[in-house]
């Protein structure tokens, strides 16, 4: 799992690529984090368009990634998300948690 972030005034962006299974989750969260330290962002954006496939683990780092932006008084977008990774959100519900758009 590759994750490449960019920030814009107190937006981060974190672009995710390849598969989003256990082990890239644990490196995925340790990425964020990383990046929620260093910039302290008021809104946090997950970019799952170069997902290619995720399975619960995927819901692990959405809802770790919205607590984090809780405590931080921010908010969570999770954009472009693929069909597979949507059908794993949508049975968890975590449209409720996050804000979702762009699905594809």
């Amino acid at each position: 799992m590759e994750v490449k972030s960019s920030t814009n005034d107190r937006a981060l962006t974190l672009a995710l690529r390849g598969e989003l299974d256990h082990h890239a989750a644990r490196e995925t969260v340790t990425a964020m984090e990383r990046a929620l330290e260093a910039g302290l962002p008021m809104q946090l954006v997950l970019d799952f368009s170069g997902v290619t496939f995720m399975d619960s683990s995927g819901i692990a780092v959405a809802m770790r990634a919205s607590r984090r932006m809780a405590a931080l008084g921010g908010t969570v977008a999770i954009i472009n998300v693929p069909a597979q990774a949507k059908k794993v959100f949508d049975a968890a519900g975590i449209a409720c948690a996050a804000k979702t758009e762009g699905s594809k």
